[in-house]
């Protein structure tokens, strides 16, 4: 009975109780007096554990697998097409679950295809999780979680435009020649910092690093500098300008 409960994954005490109330018996015993199952008792237990996998009653099987007009290859061709059709239903849990679980790791509710629609043919997807990778043991990053768990397409539709619209403002700022520390350029500074701040508090130290990043990272350099020449380096001193009007000396500032 020891090996038999192992073979087929359930314990001795199930098998007793089955053996008990007619479901399974042991074809024979040893000498000794200890159960012996055969290869026929096997196949007959794993018939049990399908059905109770499908959530029939004990007694319920007992029934179908005794009932004397049952064919067995018909028993066995209805129990996997059920069993299939359990597992259909499970992936598609799985896939469920999947999809809540891509949304808590990266905060955006959006499928990929969205997330191009929405913030353009330059969006890269995989940003999010590299962005995880560096901060994703920080304070800011569970506060973007938090909050972006919250959004659905239509906010974040309406986050690009107003990223999109920041964006023509600072390109044309830069082509105007407007100064980095003016009045308009630190208006400008402080839209960027709000919308910042629509994923995570961001303080006049943390902007000065995120302006320093700017024109230390090539790829923001090419992305700035697609929209204006030399945006990235006119938005990196507008944002410090405006830091070091609030007591922040941004040579020196840290990520805090």
């Amino acid at each position: 009975m020891g090996r038999a409960a192992a073979l087929v994954g359930v314990s001795v005490k199930t098998l007793h109780h089955w053996d008990a109330i007619g479901l399974v018996h042991p074809s024979g015993r040893t000498a000794g007096g200890y159960r012996v199952y055969s290869g026929d008792d096997v196949a007959r237990i794993h018939q049990v554990l399908v059905y109770r996998e499908l959530g029939l009653p004990l007694a319920q099987i007992g029934r179908l697998l005794d009932d004397p007009e049952a064919d067995e290859r018909e028993q066995l061709l209805r129990q996997r097409a059920q069993l299939l059709d359990r597992i259909s239903r499970l992936q598609s849990m799985v896939g469920a679950v999947d999809r809540m679980l891509e949304a808590s790791a990266t905060g955006i509710r959006l499928t990929p295809e969205q997330q191009v629609e929405i913030f353009g043919d330059d969006w890269d997807p995989a940003r999010v999780e590299e962005a995880e990778e560096k901060w994703g043991e920080s304070k800011q990053w569970a506060q973007y979680a938090e909050r972006a768990a919250d959004l659905g397409p239509e906010d974040w539709k309406q986050i690009a435009d107003t990223t999109n619209a920041l964006h023509d403002d600072l390109a044309a700022a830069c082509r105007a020649g407007v100064a980095p520390g003016s009045d308009e350029a630190n208006f400008l500074a402080e839209r960027h910092r709000a919308l910042i701040s629509t994923y995570f508090d961001c303080t006049y130290a943390m902007h000065a690093c995120i302006g320093r990043s700017y024109v230390e990272d090539p790829r923001y350099v090419e992305h700035y500098d697609q929209m204006a020449p030399d945006l990235a380096g006119w938005l990196r001193e507008a944002i410090w300008a405006n830091a070091k009007i609030h007591g922040v000396d941004p040579e020196t500032a840290r990520w805090e």
